[in-house]
């Protein structure tokens, strides 16, 4: 129940692989709260548990929308359909966006908090979203899928 450091760009935990989550005890529901806070405390709408030094599958992402909320445990892309390219930043590389192209819709399953098998239909910015914080469980960052990277402008 802590706001945490995200690593950065460069830090060598981002390029390394996550382990399954074999089962949700106190410390994984600790991992959850604290991506909750950390995620809520940052600019972003996604974070996986190796942004913030746990190599752990568990990603959570949060539109701060009061609709769109999601926490995956061992999250696995089943399907996928169309192509988008777009913009796409991290937290892990502030000041940073790129180009990337991402599948338009995608079909992920996982488990939520409470250890249920759950399916996740995800379009447009969804899609983006899953893709990107699933690559963080494998080790790759968007840099790695980028057309293009370039610093964002000063505001």
């Amino acid at each position: 129940m802590a706001v945490k450091r995200i690593l950065t760009f460069g830090e060598k935990t981002l390029e390394r692989v996550s382990r399954k989550v074999e089962k949700i005890d106190g410390e994984t529901m600790e991992l959850i709260r604290d991506m909750k806070d950390t995620l809520m405390a940052a600019p972003g709408i996604g974070l996986a548990a190796p942004q913030i030094g746990v190599l752990k599958k568990v990603i959570y992402i949060n539109f701060k929308d009061g609709e769109t909320e999601f926490i995956l445990m061992n999250p696995k892309i089943t399907g996928k359909s169309g192509s988008e390219r777009d913009a796409e930043g991290c937290l892990s590389y502030p000041n940073y966006e790129g180009i990337v192209d991402r599948p338009k819709k995608v079909t992920v399953t996982g488990l939520d908090e409470k250890g249920r098998s759950v399916v996740v239909e995800g379009e447009g910015l969804l899609a983006r979203a899953l893709c990107h914080e699933i690559d963080h469980l494998e080790g790759v960052l968007y840099t790695k899928r980028a057309r293009k990277v370039y610093k964002l402008e000063e505001q």
